[in-house]
């Protein structure tokens, strides 16, 4: 069974906030679960570049286009270490030449079909996410009125494929996830679906952006450019076995995305990869926003957090723990600096990472580092068998805080056998039921270890090398540090 996961591509007009975190560690913790379940697994991240914001942007800097995109793009590829990311591949859609051609096959696909046609009209355009609205509609994430655009441009046939979108989302050959954005996006695509603009003029854009074939006047509409990307990647234009691995056989083809392009991903996409006779995605996978003081993380908006200085000031896992345990998985979530902490220590410092150190550290004492054996008959046992399964079902339903919500839970019983059992009282007395006592810990603490590799990789790494193997552990060390 193999495993595809994508998240959105951001545009680079500024630096990456606490929000492009999230995404990115969502499906990080994706993938390294699947890996850890013995699946191959694929996961691409990277760069909208061709946006017309970018432009703007670049031009208000007084930077050359290709010049501030490139390093902007580079910020976004550098939150590999701070996250500790995992991602396979990440494509800039600017620069890879593996993008531009992937384009300019699945826009001729699309011609071939007969789902294009050239329409001079008049409507509200919204900058900030590259967007236009119908009469009297606004907005809701970018304030002001949006600006109106005359143009001739090409537009794409959705309306003939709204019958076959309605079959493809209501039998779950496409599930949305959670439920509340299927009925959504299902709600919408019954209302009716109007044909869309797929290109802008080249004039317009400045010249940046990928030309549409067979007419040098245009060029490729930014959210058909992007979309667009997660097969591009496999080297679709080329015939590239890798597409034919991760598109074409793939078990799960999942995108990560927020609620704000739901359409886009759920409908536009769709129906582009059903013109041009290809394979749909499985699963799209949608989180709602972060904010900070009830206001959504955004460039354009100037509410950043950012998450690289996070990182630093509270290390990678104390942060990568509060994305994956704190976030609602319905409904925007509020950031505090506060709860960070308070997360991270409360699950991280004194649940798991007190409980490794206590156990190793009665290891150390009476047994001389060496693990007894073997495990005692203890409810705890039976929790850990259990872990896998829990986890593997929280995150077949995208549920991040049931995952990490098992693993505290069986943190929690293991700490509650140590209070419950007082190995120091064992050993002054003793009492032969020392070492299934000790055995069982570490069994417990070894099968935590290796589950919450996918939350917190780094910690779940020094967490494994002290308990070690077999009847080998190392000193306790500390691991996840109480934080002010």
């Amino acid at each position: 069974m193999s495993f595809y996961v994508t998240t959105a591509i951001p545009y680079v007009n500024a630096a990456p906030h606490l929000g492009h975190a999230l995404e990115l560690v969502q499906a990080d913790a994706l993938a390294r679960h699947r890996r850890l379940r013995g699946q191959p697994v694929r996961f691409l991240t990277g760069t909208d570049d061709n946006a017309l914001k970018n432009v703007a942007a670049a031009r208000a800097a007084g930077v050359d286009t290709a010049t501030f995109v490139a390093g902007n793009a580079a910020r976004f590829a550098g939150l590999r270490e701070p996250l500790a990311l995992s991602f396979d591949d990440f494509l800039a859609t600017s620069t890879d030449a593996r993008h531009a051609a992937g384009v300019r096959r699945l826009w001729q696909q699309c011609a071939a079909a007969g789902d294009f046609y050239r329409h001079s009209y008049s409507g509200r355009y919204c900058a900030g996410c590259e967007q236009f609205y119908g009469p009297g509609e606004s907005c809701p994430e970018h304030p002001g009125e949006p600006e109106v655009v005359q143009e001739t441009n090409w537009f794409f046939r959705l309306s003939r494929y709204q019958d076959r979108l309605v079959r493809v989302l209501e039998s779950g050959q496409v599930r949305v996830v959670p439920a509340a954005r299927r009925n959504e996006v299902l709600a919408f695509v019954r209302a009716g679906l109007a044909d869309f603009s797929v290109s802008r003029p080249a004039a317009r854009a400045g010249g940046w952006g990928i030309t549409v074939p067979g007419d040098p006047e245009q060029v490729v509409y930014v959210w058909w450019d992007a979309l667009t990307n997660y097969v591009t990647a496999l080297g679709y234009a080329t015939g590239d076995p890798a597409y034919r691995r991760w598109w074409t056989d793939a078990t799960e083809r999942v995108h990560v995305i927020g609620k704000g392009i739901v359409r886009f991903h759920a409908v536009h996409w769709l129906a582009l990869l059903l013109s041009a006779g290809q394979p749909l995605p499985t699963t799209v996978f949608v989180h709602d926003y972060l904010t900070v003081g009830g206001v959504k993380l955004s460039k354009s908006l100037g509410t950043t957090v950012d998450p690289g200085a996070l990182a630093d000031d509270y290390g990678t896992d104390a942060l990568r723990w509060w994305l994956l345990r704190e976030v609602a998985p319905v409904g925007d979530t509020d950031f505090t600096v506060d709860r960070l902490v308070h997360a991270a220590n409360r699950d991280l410092a004194h649940t798991l990472g007190n409980l490794v150190h206590r156990t190793l550290h009665l290891v150390h004492r009476y047994r001389a580092g060496q693990v007894p054996g073997p495990v005692a008959s203890d409810p705890l046992i039976d929790a850990c068998a259990e872990l896998p399964g829990r986890i593997d079902q929280a995150l077949d339903g995208f549920d991040f805080r049931a995952a990490t919500g098992a693993l505290c839970d069986v943190a929690g019983q293991a700490n509650r056998l140590v209070e419950a059992a007082q190995p120091w009282r064992l050993a002054r007395a003793g009492d032969a039921r020392l070492d299934g006592v000790l055995a069982t810990l570490v069994h417990a603490c070894r099968v935590l270890a290796d589950e919450s590799r996918p939350f917190v990789p780094t910690g779940a790494g020094r967490l494994r090398d002290q308990l070690g193997a077999g009847t080998h552990t190392s000193r306790p060390e500390p691991v996840f540090p109480r934080w002010e």
